[in-house]
């Protein structure tokens, strides 16, 4: 373990390591099969990079997207890692001048797509090279219940039968206790090492917000970050055209990404904004796993994703630097319907898990309680403390509603007046009074509850009525999503369970604890400067500008101001190569904003690189 802290330290400018990357690369060296699952940002790819340095032989990653091979594949150049792909990109020369580095014995790390490992020459290939191990990232592919099932990936499990010494070890970063046995299962890991870290990003705070008005309300969000990445969400294509068109016109560098662009367009989008030249890409689903660049600051879902993997998925491409980032959820009711309708045509049993997993979302979407806690117990796990500092509900933006009890069974006795026949907006028209043309043919004018909530607005009630459903005191039932009362719902009209409902705070916006850590004491004009030269160096190079340095570097260099080259190694992030190729022009960059400034340099001596603490959590039983 100390010669792997020796090779995280010179490739990588990391001094420890984060939580489970320790017993992950332990299981690689000993060649017993693992499943990780580790969130993003979290690391998980040096759980298999730092071992295939130390080890010897060739280790194979498997790699869904070419794009994400790619980024590896770069990241790990500039780092001084010789790793290489084969993929439908390159030509037949440049196959063979890596398949002649394999053979040298020079690669360290070869990635692949699961169809082509799976090809005989591909197998027949490997099958005369020194293997350390194969790595199969983005595992979740492999089950039914993951957010973005592959079937190529089921084909993997003939890795233990024609390599049955090498090891085979799984990561993903998304993955319920279902989807992890889905994995060792399909891929038929022996005796594996089943390694869960905290699912939970407290760097990421989340906030969820009914959808209003869109457009300003992502404005809102994108004017607080002019100078950052972002990525917005949408579920239809149409919609993406739309809101990036209208985001345009308003002056924003924003680009849309969908599968019905050209592949031409999509990557000349993708390549925009992973290296800077456009701050905002809106985007399908289609735009996301082969995504490597750290420095998002926000994600915005412009509406509810499809499962609480996708959106956990997601929102986790924001701050994979470690630093903070805002995820929003702009959803409504119809979110839900337009999955259904989207997903009607997948057979039985597929479909039958669909409507599970949307279900999840639904009741997040509408939930009243932490919201980092909330997707922690969905995969299982439990945080320590109820109060997350990086949530609206836990930043307070979000009020209790004094008298939730009683409005809670006013709604519940008009849901079961209307013999549960009819949806949210028809029974929130009811309790509002509204003079709607339909409740006056059906005669619920005259049912007891009309009225009842009259002097409240139609949002506020229709989000109660969500609430509750999230509470699971409404259910909604069919394909016109009715609403029916549920034993629970029976128990607050009895007196016997008290609801939780919320309301806008009407305050201003709370700094979460990571926006308040990780800008103390950065010298905000210097790092400025430093992202300037960033850019440069990225241009000369044909690098995105994370892979120079990320922004945490950046800010740790902002914070402390090494004038030293020698001193540069003590910074998180920055390895030997980095510290010979950028290390004069940084020193020179940081004196003369000192000298500037008329300000002495600080040094990092006391701070360790890598002071990223455990998340506490325990397992469900």
């Amino acid at each position: 373990m100390q010669d792997l802290l020796r090779i995280l330290e010179k490739y990588w400018g990391y001094d420890r390591f984060r939580p489970l990357q320790a017993e992950a690369m332990r299981a690689v060296v000993e060649g017993r099969d693992s499943a990780v699952v580790l969130p993003t940002g979290g690391g998980k790819s040096l759980c298999f990079q730092a071992p295939a340095v130390q080890m010897p032989g060739l280790a194979v990653v498997v790699s869904p997207l070419i794009s994400l091979m790619t980024d590896q594949v770069r990241a790990l150049a500039d780092c001084g890692v010789p790793a290489a792909c084969i993929n439908s990109t390159l030509s037949i020369d440049e196959k063979r001048r890596v398949a002649d580095e394999i053979r040298a014995g020079r690669l360290k790390l070869l990635y692949l797509s699961p169809e082509r490992l799976t090809t005989e020459r591909t197998l027949d290939f490997l099958a005369q090279c020194q293997l350390s191990f194969f790595a199969i990232d983005e595992a979740h592919c492999i089950s039914e219940w993951g957010h973005d099932f592959r079937p190529e990936y089921r084909t993997l499990r003939m890795l233990k039968e024609k390599f049955p010494g090498v090891g085979v070890h799984a990561y993903t970063a998304t993955a319920t206790p279902r989807v992890r046995e889905d994995i060792v299962r399909e891929l038929g890991l022996r005796n594996a090492e089943v390694l869960v870290g905290s699912i939970d990003r407290p760097n990421l705070i989340y906030r969820v917000q009914r959808r209003k008005n869109l457009l300003q309300q992502v404005c809102d969000v994108v004017d607080r970050h002019r100078d950052d990445s972002g990525i917005i969400y949408a579920i239809r294509r149409a919609d993406v055209d739309e809101l990036s068109a209208s985001l345009r016109a308003l002056g924003y560098n924003a680009l849309p990404y969908h599968a019905g662009m050209s592949d031409d367009d999509r990557h000349r989008h993708q390549d925009a904004f992973i290296n800077d030249r456009a701050r905002i890409i809106v985007a399908t689903v289609a735009f996301g796993m082969g995504i490597d660049k750290s420095d998002v600051r926000y994600v915005i879902h412009a509406g509810a994703p499809k499962s609480l993997e996708n959106y956990q998925q997601e929102s986790g491409r924001a701050g994979r630097d470690g630093l903070e980032a805002e995820c929003w959820l702009l959803w409504s009711p119809a979110d839900f319907q337009t999955w259904r309708k989207l997903q009607s045509d997948l057979p039985e049993h597929a479909f039958e898990i669909a409507m599970k997993v949307l279900a999840g979302m639904d009741t997040f979407s509408s939930g009243v309680r932490c919201r980092h806690n909330a997707i922690a117990q969905y995969f299982g796990q439990q945080l320590a403390g109820e109060n997350c500092g990086a949530c609206d509900v836990c930043l307070s933006e979000l009020d209790l509603v004094d008298d939730a009890q009683v409005i809670a069974q006013k709604i519940l006795s008009c849901v079961a007046r209307l013999d549960g026949r009819f949806g949210g907006e028809y029974t929130t028209q009811v309790l509002t009074g509204s003079q709607d043309e339909r409740i006056a043919q059906n005669g619920h004018q005259k049912l007891s509850t009309f009225g009842l909530l009259a002097d409240h607005d139609q949002k506020s009630v229709r989000g109660w009525i969500d609430q509750l459903a999230g509470q699971g005191m409404l259910a909604r039932v069919g394909e016109y999503r009715v609403l029916q009362l549920t034993d629970t719902g029976r128990q607050v009209l009895n007196g016997k369970l008290a609801p939780l409902l919320l309301k806008p705070a009407g305050r201003a916006r709370k700094q979460s604890r990571a926006e308040r850590s990780s800008w103390e004491g950065v010298d905000r004009e210097l790092f400025d400067k430093l992202r300037a030269w960033r850019r440069e160096i990225a241009d000369e190079r044909g690098l995105a500008p994370f892979m120079v340095c990320s922004d945490a570097t950046l800010r740790e260099l902002a914070r402390y101001r090494p004038t030293s080259i020698d001193r540069l190694c003590e910074i998180h992030g920055i390895g030997q190569k980095k510290q010979s190729e950028y290390g004069e022009a940084v020193v020179e960059l940081i004196k003369s904003h000192t000298r500037e400034q008329g300000i002495a340099p600080t040094h990092p001596s006391a701070q360790p690189r890598h002071a990223q603490q455990a998340t506490k959590i325990r397992a469900k039983k």
